[in-house]
């Protein structure tokens, strides 16, 4: 079999693949897939962000004063949280970037699986087969011109769903035991916070005994020490929370930036590199 015959027959099976791809819809319904896992874990992720920022909110104005044997203890919560404050915020903002990415990603590949491109596709297939291996002269000259635009509409259909399944995969392999550890943790420091701004005020009785005074100085200063000792280990969570926090703006960066571009640069260099049959370079 000749050089020629041998690209011709690529060229016809490249044609036929992408239509079959393009009327069965699996690579669209495994990316819409993809996409729709990805979208809720981000909105989950941005929702548990605001919450911790909410809670932290709180408490930046809140204080535990205690008396314990009469003398004053009070305990800021907001000194506590200020190392973590600044970075939650901008988690905020980073979360809310990844899910709009993913959102815009979704909105692509609806457009791009449409039946306007299908029907795009099938004509620009059907020239490259027809300039392919039709007898006539002049209509092979234009086989060139018809392979170049079949590249490129290949390209356009198919890659916003494959960069989605691709960065899947990559997230379900490596990626998602560690979110899923990260945004339990935050969840954990959030609802320690909530629960330490929900702290009773202590609230002195007007007539009490000497044993009730007593009593109440004996309760009061193990309170201060309960109290010291959660404020102790919120500052450790709130340290845990700082690695988490940078950890889920790692993961998000990369499904949502850096691999789809990783992705769509190795598309069009597989493309590139069909292209090149064309002439015959290497």
């Amino acid at each position: 079999m000749g050089l020629t015959n041998r690209r011709n027959i690529f060229w016809t099976l490249l044609a036929v693949i992408a239509v079959a791809a393009a009327l069965t819809g699996g690579v669209d319904r495994l990316g819409a897939d993809s996409a729709a896992d990805a979208f809720k874990r981000a909105l989950v992720t941005f929702a548990v962000s605001r919450a911790l920022n909410g809670a932290i909110s709180v408490a930046q104005g809140t204080e535990l004063a205690i008396e314990p044997a009469g003398v004053g203890v009070i305990l800021s919560l907001g000194q506590v949280l200020d190392p973590i404050n600044d970075l939650v915020e901008r988690f905020s903002t980073v979360m809310l970037v990844a899910a709009s990415s993913l959102g815009l990603q979704n909105v692509l590949l609806r457009i791009t699986s449409s039946p306007g491109f299908d029907i795009f596709l099938g004509i620009t297939a059907f020239l490259v087969l027809v300039t392919t291996w039709a007898p006539l002269h002049w209509l092979q000259n234009w086989s060139k011109l018809a392979r170049q635009i079949l590249l490129f509409v290949i390209f356009i259909r198919f890659a916003i769903p494959l960069l989605l399944i691709g960065t899947s995969l990559v997230f379900d392999n490596y990626l998602e035991a560690e979110q899923a550890a990260a945004v339990s943790a935050l969840e954990g420091v959030q609802l320690q916070i909530e629960e330490m701004n929900e702290e009773p005020p202590t609230v002195p009785s007007p007539d009490e005994s000497l044993v009730d005074r007593f009593s109440k100085m004996l309760d009061e200063a193990a309170e201060a020490m309960n109290v010291s000792d959660r404020i102790d280990q919120l500052q450790t969570q709130v340290s845990k929370a700082s690695e988490h926090i940078i950890n889920l703006i790692v993961i998000f960066v990369l499904q949502t930036i850096l691999l789809p571009v990783a992705f769509v640069w190795l598309f069009i260099e597989i493309l590139k590199s069909a292209a090149r049959r064309l002439t015959g370079q290497t």
